[in-house]
């Protein structure tokens, strides 16, 4: 506290520090329409889709003599304008933006995670043009919560932005006309807000609660804007039991692990009066006093190593007379990996380590506190309801033996163990943010202002006066003087909430009970007016082989898509998911590379199948060039291929001769591995993931082939979970659905474009990519 005391007393003194280490606003292109097919439609936006987001952050950077700083600043984002400010110019009117630009379809924002700042973590967004990585700059939050907001809000302006191209007529033209426009130097004319904005959305509650480490985001209000059903989009083999409540607490294993030799999977599943962002930030937090409240085995813990923003190691000691029958006092060190999914779940995987910095204490017997991981996920909750509700679950693997003598007679020594010490940490955690309403009661601060103007249709949106057409960097300011602003925001809340229909609890279950949806209309998708030619497996080679059976290893095959959950006819309605048909495009081949740098554009490469005698004869190639970050890095390549050319006026039509703003918003992946080892499976998950809104992807249309070449290291999360994966590749069995997704009822129900299996891969089989 008195540490962010001194951040706030430092901003407010500090001066000078302008400067180019964090990089300038430059100028954005927004050359290039969207495509007809729309990819947001007006009936399936929320009421904020049109509203102001504003809130204070920090803004990091160097200044010209190579000082790190850190200011508060009043960031707003209105429609695909952002500007930042020294004060809230709702409490000071005429205050001008310090810096200004536009949100263009080449911005990319990554979640950098947890760093420590002047003696205080903040939660850092880094923001680069995907085009330009020099172009750049970083904010950062108070909170996990506060940090998705922000990510949510500039990803809303993304879509703007596609929405007002994908008009045309005035609107397309305004924006070519910004290109025009030169912007050297600040401009000292604030711009109108847009006429069809709406309402004011404020993140976080100001300065003081800033410094105060607390949030008043809800994160139930619009985490089912950009992420749909509750449940995984792949179907798991979990067979999940529940054998014990405790506490509110229920206690599950799951049967199907119940045969191994290796431990049996034991979980703890509790509903928490408070948002999935509170908890996180509570379960990861190092504040003992505060883990005294709710943790019997982790309550003492110091931070020994801090790799990255998502990835640090701990260490803790414990007594064990009020846990144990040992004697000795035991001490342990595990390592915390976090992340948040593109549902808005957040995972933590804990794993025991060893560490140089904390060998064997005298006086204390080390141990290993077993692996496990967290997952908390938002619930949705009623329109009346103003509690935030998130489940959480903890999951770890124990010995079987002392398992089922406790399942068997209730054993009081069970009670008395580590593993019953940590599943007992959910009905902990429940009870403590029980007790404390400030965190139970977290709500976002809606600001709504009437305007006279507010109905105006969205053809005759956009900014007036819009005068900044750079492509905005959360970059160093002109100077960094500040004033301190103590003033409270004190404009009436009212918590806008939009009708949500509640889900069955039971949706997972009744969803496998459905049929597979029927397979793509073909003569929808390709072309019906010309026949199809024979895509004979024999005429195409990759450089990984063909599985024969499910006995082959280190090779690949192609399952049909039942294993896989997609929006169904009626999604629109009533969020109904049904399970995948027959895949649209038939994959020929997979080439497995590995490449000393990441290769772009390797469908031009003459050894390449695209560029063979009978890749020239296909009349579709739909090439995914997976470029996976390791030493050496890897280029896995799916060949997907089309016996008919592609309808033009189709979706996939639409995705192929699209803007890549277009396909960014639409390419679709879903993960599932199928066999391996469990907390492989959590880390990866089994919720679709939009590729381009997470990592960066480059588009290549030529000839008679699209190829997205997706850069997996380009986010430190996927670089994370991708090095998690490959230690244990040689014993994995992962499959991956493509698909475009649909967002529009003419869409529905959605078709998998393609599948591949990948059993048990060897990396040293990836063979040199030839010049």
């Amino acid at each position: 506290m008195a540490a962010w005391g001194g951040v706030l007393k430092k901003m407010a003194n500090e001066g000078g520090g302008g400067g180019g280490g964090g990089g300038a606003v430059s100028g954005g292109s927004e050359s290039g329409a969207a495509d007809d097919g729309g990819s947001n439609h007006d009936s399936g936006k929320s009421s904020t889709s049109n509203s102001e987001y504003c809130g204070w952050v920090y803004h990091l950077g160097v200044n010209s003599i190579g000082h790190e700083y850190c200011h508060l600043r009043y960031l707003c984002i209105r429609g695909n304008h952002v500007e930042m400010y020294k004060r809230d110019p709702h409490e000071n009117p005429g205050i001008k933006p310090i810096r200004w630009g536009v949100v263009g379809h080449t911005l990319m924002v990554e979640d950098l995670g947890r760093r420590k700042v002047n003696n205080g973590d903040l939660y850092v967004l880094r923001f680069y043009n995907r085009l330009d990585e020099r172009r750049k700059g970083e904010i950062a939050c108070a909170s996990a919560g506060e940090a998705r907001k922000w990510m949510e809000a500039f990803d809303q302006a993304k879509e703007r932005v596609e929405y007002e191209l994908s008009k045309g007529g005035s609107m397309r033209s305004k924006l070519n006309m910004e290109n025009e426009i030169n912007l050297e130097g600040h401009r000292h004319r604030v711009r109108r807000y847009a006429h069809d904005l709406k309402g004011l959305i404020k993140i976080g509650q100001g300065p003081e609660m800033l410094l105060r480490r607390s949030s008043s985001l809800d994160g139930s209000d619009r985490a089912d804007i950009f992420f749909e059903a509750d449940g995984g989009d792949a179907i798991e083999a979990h067979e999940w039991k529940c054998v014990r409540t405790i506490n509110g607490v229920r206690i599950f294993e799951d049967i199907a692990s119940s045969e191994s030799d290796n431990g049996i999977l034991v979980k703890a599943v509790g509903v928490v009066d408070a948002c999935a962002d509170t908890v996180f930030d509570v379960v990861l937090s190092l504040d003992r006093h505060q883990r005294y409240e709710w943790d019997t085995l982790t309550g003492d813990l110091e931070l020994v190593d801090s790799v990255n923003g998502h990835y640090d190691v701990v260490y803790g000691t414990f007594d064990p007379n009020h846990l144990t029958w040992w004697q000795s006092k035991r001490d342990f060190v595990f390592s915390r990996q976090w992340f948040r999914g593109q549902d808005g779940t957040y995972t933590i995987l804990q794993f025991p380590v060893e560490h140089k910095k904390r060998p064997p204490k005298s006086g204390y017997r080390r141990t290993k506190i077993n692996t496990s991981t967290w997952e908390i996920r938002n619930l949705n909750t009623s329109s009346s309801s103003n509690v935030a509700r998130c489940l959480v679950t903890q999951m770890l693997e124990i010995n079987t033996k002392g398992w089922f003598k406790w399942k068997k007679d209730y054993s009081p020594k069970f009670e008395k163990t580590i593993p019953y010490a940590l599943l007992s940490q959910v009905a902990g955690l429940k009870e403590y943010v029980g007790a404390n309403p400030a965190l139970a009661s977290e709500s976002p601060t809606t600001v709504v202002h009437s305007k006279t103007s507010s109905d105006v249709s969205a053809s005759n949106g956009g900014l007036d006066d819009a005068e900044a057409p750079d492509e905005f960097y959360d970059a160093i300011a002109g100077d960094s003087s500040s004033e301190d602003d103590d003033s409270d925001d004190d404009s009436e809340e009212v918590n806008k909430k939009r009708k949500i229909k509640l889900k069955n609890v039971s949706w997972a279950i009744a969803s496998l009970a459905l049929k597979p949806t029927s397979a793509p209309d073909s003569n929808k998708e390709l072309n019906p007016d010309v026949t199809p030619i024979n895509l004979e497996p024999s005429q195409f080679h990759g450089s990984m082989q063909r599985g024969r059976d499910e006995t082959d290893t280190n090779c690949w095959t192609s399952p049909s898509g039942t294993g896989f959950m997609i929006r169904g006819k009626t999604y629109l309605k009533d969020s109904t998911k049904v399970k995948g048909g027959e895949p649209l495009l038939k994959l020929v081949a997979v080439d497995w590379f590995n490449v000393e740098n990441c290769v772009d554009n390797i469908a031009l490469h003459p050894k390449c199948l695209v560029q063979s005698e009978a890749g020239k004869k296909i009349p579709f190639i739909l090439v995914i060039n997976l470029q996976v970050p390791a030493r050496p890095n890897y280029s896995l390549v799916l060949y997907y291929a089309a016996d008919r050319p592609v309808n033009k006026n189709s979706l996939l039509g639409k995705f192929v001769e699209g803007t890549d703003m277009f396909r960014d918003s639409r390419f679709k992946l879903i993960p599932s591995i199928v066999e391996g080892y469990w907390m492989v499976k959590r880390a990866v998950g089994t919720k679709a993931c939009l590729l381009g809104k997470a990592v960066t992807c480059k588009y290549l249309r030529q000839d008679n082939f699209l190829e997205i070449d997706v850069d997996i290291g380009s986010s430190s999360v996927a670089r994370s979970v991708i090095g998690l994966v490959l230690g244990y590749v040689t014993s994995i069995v992962v499959d991956l659905a493509i698909l475009i997704e649909a967002k529009e009822d003419a869409e529905l129900p959605e078709y998998i474009l393609g599948t591949v299996r990948l059993n048990r891969i060897r990396p040293d089989s990836a063979v040199p990519l030839e010049n």
